[in-house]
């Protein structure tokens, strides 16, 4: 596994919980909610950069290559071998109605609450400017107290924040999550995983298995 492909699964389930929302299902809020941002600019979806309602976006185009290219700032070439290592080990696979790739998300969170620390570790760096990450993102706003006065932050002149510099699971991340903040608190959530105290770790875990809509 690579980091990359963390962050395509991740995308996944931001595209089709919108999905989903989109069309009403279970009355849920829509994806990409303004309230989790930490950055200075508009929120760049595909279909306000197209000009063109959300409603004529095929869905085929949202998970085209191209798009989850623009949409995550990983290349092409990475994004399609990417998928092929997600669905060819079980952690994504092809929707029956659609062929669509989704992410096999009870997969994925295992291994997020269980391996991602150790597999791609994380610790605090230089003071920088920044997108809250962890404690400081908005998702867990009010939900942790910062043992110090210094939060973590992704290095981004875009953000917010003044922090410590934590390196993210891919250098695409800042641009990623500035198109999508339900992305950003997926994000956000794993790295209170990857950086947090046990305490910290175990909300986010509770925290991340509702936002990924895990099923026990």
């Amino acid at each position: 596994m690579k980091s990359q492909d963390i962050v395509l699964l991740l995308k996944l389930i931001s595209l089709h919980k919108h999905e989903k929302a989109h069309a009403g299902e279970n009355g849920k809020r829509s994806a990409w909610p303004n309230d989790w941002q930490d950055w200075g600019v508009e929120i760049e979806t595909l279909s306000r950069a197209a000009g063109v309602p959300e409603a004529t976006v095929l869905q085929e185009q949202l998970y085209s290559v191209r798009n989850l290219e623009q949409e995550t700032g990983i290349s092409k070439s990475q994004v399609s071998a990417s998928l092929k290592r997600c669905l060819d080990v079980g952690l994504a696979k092809r929707d029956r109605k659609t062929d669509l790739p989704r992410t096999n998300t009870k997969a994925l969170f295992q291994f997020l609450v269980h391996g991602v620390r150790y597999v791609f570790p994380a610790k605090a760096g230089e003071l920088t400017r920044g997108i809250g990450t962890s404690f400081a993102a908005p998702v867990l706003e009010g939900k942790l107290i910062s043992g110090g006065d210094l939060v973590p932050v992704w290095p981004d002149a875009r953000g917010n924040q003044k922090g410590l510099s934590v390196t993210p699971l891919h250098p695409s991340v800042p641009y990623a999550v500035r198109r999508d903040p339900e992305l950003y608190a997926l994000l956000a959530l794993v790295d209170a995983i990857r950086l947090g105290n046990p305490r910290e770790a175990n909300l986010a875990a509770d925290l991340l298995k509702a936002q990924m809509d895990v099923k026990a």
